[in-house]
């Protein structure tokens, strides 16, 4: 009988004091890439910060979901958490591309305030399909790279031009370019067979992704700087803890401070790399520039229509300097 109790003690000492719970965290984008790392750091934070009871495994280059199906993954609890970029979603809900809008904010302190202007309805919005925003991280200001030397924008007509969400499409038509739709992570290969000619991207996506190696010619024409979101299946996250909800609210914080100042930090550096890669880097055209800022007012004006009462109101707030 004693040996028998001192097994049972034993064997009681073995087992985990708690429950572990297990996130699967997809990304579209490569282990490299800042913002996944960023990602991973959060994941490691809520590791530490809970002693292993909330586990965050992260699945990068759309290894478990690719990038256009992480959201979705997310909405219908196919995975707990997820990252995504939130223009991708626009066609859904004008709401999501609002940091796209071309030439509305051009700069790391303007696209703070208008992440600013946008949060509140960014939440309502995912907490009606059953998700919660952990945090919100941009990516360096969108430049023109370029195959061949882009002089004015007759030279992007009849081009075959990558697009990633509404926005990059709408220019592509505007330009009377042919748009493309090429996730990030088959824009290399695409360039190489002559599928894409011409895209806009950020620094940052132009040497994660080794993109000077098919294009030369690179312009900061500083579009907009859109945002990647890693969110949480609201089901997932209500069923924690409070402790741990805790841990999570406060590494996301953490991250989403931490990713800003990276990715601005990256941006001078990344272009200093790409002119080193051999990359012409330069200021667009004066004639491009005209055009891409009238391209700009006329979508401001079409995302205004189709985006509400919330877009007309998170606009308003951004423009109240």
């Amino acid at each position: 009988m004693k040996t028998t109790l001192a097994l049972v003690v034993a064997c009681l000492a073995t087992v985990p004091s708690f429950a572990q719970t297990k996130w699967d965290l997809p990304t579209g984008y490569a282990t490299g890439s800042f913002q996944t790392e960023n990602v991973q750091a959060f994941a490691n934070d809520v590791d530490k910060a809970t002693a292993g009871k909330l586990k965050i495994t992260l699945h990068a280059n759309g290894s478990l979901y690719k990038a256009n199906e992480i959201k979705r993954a997310v909405q219908t609890g196919q995975t707990q958490a997820g990252e995504f970029i939130l223009s991708g979603a626009a066609n859904e809900n004008a709401l999501f591309g609002v940091d796209s809008i071309p030439f509305l904010a051009t700069s790391y302190d303007d696209a703070r305030r208008l992440y600013s202007a946008q949060k509140p309805a960014l939440e309502k919005l995912l907490t009606t399909q059953g998700m919660k925003l952990l945090f919100s991280v941009p990516w360096p200001p969108q430049s023109l790279y370029s195959v061949k030397p882009i002089n004015g924008p007759d030279d992007l007509k009849g081009t075959k031009m990558r697009a990633y969400n509404p926005a990059t499409t709408r220019i592509a038509q505007l330009l009377k370019a042919q748009p493309t739709t090429i996730q990030l992570a088959e824009l290399g290969q695409a360039l190489a067979t002559g599928t894409v000619e011409n895209f806009l991207t950020s620094s940052a996506s132009g040497i994660e992704n080794k993109l000077f190696e098919q294009t030369k010619y690179f312009y900061s024409v500083a579009a907009w700087l859109p945002r990647n979101a890693t969110v949480v299946s609201q089901k997932a996250f209500d069923a924690l803890d409070r402790p741990t909800q805790d841990a999570v609210l406060k590494a996301a914080s953490a991250a989403e401070q931490r990713g800003w100042q990276i990715s601005e930090q990256k941006d001078a550096e990344f272009i200093r790399e790409l002119t080193a890669k051999g990359m012409k880097v330069s200021v667009p055209p004066d004639a491009l520039k005209k055009e891409l800022v009238t391209i700009g007012d006329s979508m401001t004006a079409d995302w205004l229509k189709s985006a509400g009462a919330d877009g007309q109101a998170i606009i308003a707030t951004y423009r109240k300097k």
